[in-house]
């Protein structure tokens, strides 16, 4: 199904082609004179020149065929000096609704052929806990999922957890401090090494930062750290067991996290997936002469003519011959491209890291461990700050635990969910878990990706302005008018009950909902969540504004009472699937 403004423009194209002129300059917008019109076309200006006549004239010829012609247009202004004018007319939006109601998707065209896309995001390391900083890697990552899935391409998600290298090294030899008798130490041990974890979640957090820090202050301790970690990668018995330990419990709380966040990945690869790919890697970019020695250190040049400011070298391996983030993110696209052949590969990260990044693609490309059509996308965030405008602390000034946000913003909105008695506790706190994910997510994805944001817990929360919470109270309202009219013995309704509009805030609300196509599509063209959320906001507010001067429940012509009630059926639907692509769900009431 065309979009509502290709379909009108296509109206004007013909109007322009029979009047003699290019029809390519029939492309209608939307008008920037909301108060004269609601789209507008300035084609006529700029075939003056081609076609040495008035632009005024161009115009009004073009104006008199859809003026005698087209059911499109209600009304069709010429003003000078050559503008049209245009009002869309209410039965063309009315016919526009009723088809889009009937399509799958709401009439999106769907790709010929699905584009495959292997999404990386996430990028938590184990035997750490999930903080802040991780929130904008899994909200952002997840809408950009979903946004792609609703576009009918094909998505793996993959979190790329950082398992690997010298911290599980640390771990490893901190345990081994406080439990020397572990049979992960005897090297002649040979029976099956116990079942549970040495370890709680909690203990395992706390053990990180402790061997980080003496690690500093230690050097035979550092020195320890660096040997257990060259026995794990080297395949030492005892060592793997105690490193799988250390995944399964960081991995099962990490999904708890997740998934009060509702995100989920479809793979759970981490840098040790590929730690047995490097060398073959590595062998290939020596061969094909690519990689080549620079102070000891094994680097690929990737610098180009064009750049306007000197490009470092990557470097793929230290001059003590240990990998880097370079080498494992290198190593999981040839894996990732052996694998699945994808057509795109997105990493969701923070911006700072453009460099590794810029670094990483060019050096995939110039050794051809990628195909030269597989498109490398690196979508960087700003940070999430705090109102001093500093990256986002505790009171304490430390850096907040993710499931610490979770469970403050959750409780703030218990508080008002509360407030209304008639909600029995259980569904309380099942309202409030939804309202507080809504509140977190839309604060976040409604800002730009790229750009910071400032955390205001109180206003993220609130049930006015551009928030989530708002947004879900539309949804509710329109659930219990529908709920009343049911009750009420309202008749079932369908799309063929819509009516033209009756009003200026009906057709606005009905302009919004043609628009919604347009919206999807140039959301997934820009990875750009925050489309859905200015869309959604948009569409509320004019939802509420209809709600508001309208008597809708009252009404006493039958038909017209049907076709809001159809127009509301349509509306929660659209909002409902925008909030699912967002990552988040409506409760019944609030």
């Amino acid at each position: 199904m065309q979009k509502f403004l290709d379909m009108i423009s296509q109206d004007m194209m013909q109007a322009f082609e029979e009047a003699g002129y290019d029809p390519a300059l029939g492309r209608v917008t939307v008008s920037n004179r909301p108060d004269l019109a609601e789209y507008q076309c300035n084609g006529a200006m700029a075939g003056a020149k081609k076609y040495h006549k008035a632009p005024f004239m161009i115009a009004g010829d073009v104006a008199k065929i859809l003026q005698d012609k087209s059911s499109t247009f209600s009304q069709v202004d010429v003003v000078k000096p050559g503008f049209l004018n245009l009002k869309v007319s209410e039965s063309f939006l009315k016919d526009y609704l009723q088809q889009m109601s009937g399509e799958d998707r709401f009439g999106m065209e769907l790709p010929e052929k699905p584009t495959k896309i292997v999404l990386d995001y996430g990028g938590p390391n184990v035997a750490k806990p999930l903080h802040v900083g991780h929130l904008r890697s899994a909200v952002i990552g997840e809408a950009v999922k979903r946004i792609c899935r609703y576009h009918g391409e094909e998505v793996i998600g993959d979190i790329h957890l950082g398992d690997w290298g010298l911290q599980m090294g640390l771990v490893i030899t901190e345990v081994s401090k406080r439990n020397p008798d572990l049979p992960y130490f005897d090297p002649s041990f040979t029976g099956e090494y116990p079942a549970e974890a040495p370890f709680t979640v909690s203990e395992l957090e706390e053990i990180y930062p402790f061997a980080s820090a003496k690690s500093k202050e230690d050097p035979e301790y550092y020195a320890e750290a660096m040997e257990a970690t060259h026995r794990l990668q080297s395949g030492d018995r005892g060592m793997r067991a105690l490193w799988e330990k250390i995944i399964e419990v960081s991995v099962a709380d990490m999904k708890k996290n997740y998934e009060k966040l509702n995100v989920s990945f479809d793979l759970w690869w981490g840098e040790s997936t590929v730690n047995d790919t490097i060398p073959a890697m590595v062998d290939k970019m020596k061969e094909d002469g690519f990689a080549h020695e620079s102070a000891g250190a094994l680097v690929v040049d990737v610098a180009e003519e064009t750049d306007s400011k000197e490009l470092p070298p990557c470097m793929i391996l230290k001059s003590d011959g240990a990998a880097l983030y370079t080498t494992t993110d290198l190593a999981t696209i040839w894996e990732r491209e052996k694998q699945f052949a994808p057509d795109q590969m997105i990493y969701i990260t923070d911006k700072r890291q453009e460099l590794h990044f810029t670094q990483v693609f060019r050096c995939a490309r110039k050794t051809g461990i990628i195909r030269p059509e597989t498109e490398l996308r690196h979508i960087g965030f700003g940070t999430m700050n705090g109102k001093d405008g500093k990256p986002f602390k505790t009171r304490a000034g430390g850096v907040m635990r993710l499931q610490t946000l979770i469970e403050d913003i959750n409780t703030e909105m218990l508080g008002k969910i509360k407030s209304n008695e008639e909600i029995p506790e259980e569904e309380a706190r099942d309202t409030a878990a939804k309202v507080a994910l809504a509140a977190l997510k839309y604060g976040d994805l409604s800002n730009q990706a790229s750009k910071d944001y400032v955390f205001d817990l109180e206003r993220f929360t609130s049930f006015e302005g551009d928030t989530g919470p708002y947004i879900l109270y539309t949804i509710v309202r329109i659930k219990s008018i529908l709920a009343k009219y049911a009750d009420q013995g309202g008749e079932a309704v369908s799309a063929s009950d819509l009516l033209p509009a009756a009003g200026k805030l009906e057709k606005s609300l009905m302009f919004d909902l043609a628009g919604f196509s347009a919206m999807m599509d140039g959301a997934y063209q820009d990875l750009a969540p925050h489309r859905i959320c200015a869309y959604i906001y948009q569409l509320s507010n004019d939802f509420n504004s209809f709600y508001h001067a309208t008597r809708i429940l009252t009404e006493e012509d039958a038909a017209r009472k049907k076709s809001w009630i159809a127009l509301l059926e349509l509306t929660e639907q659209v909002l409902l699937t925008c909030i699912h692509v967002l990552g988040f769900d409506s409760p019944e009431r609030m």
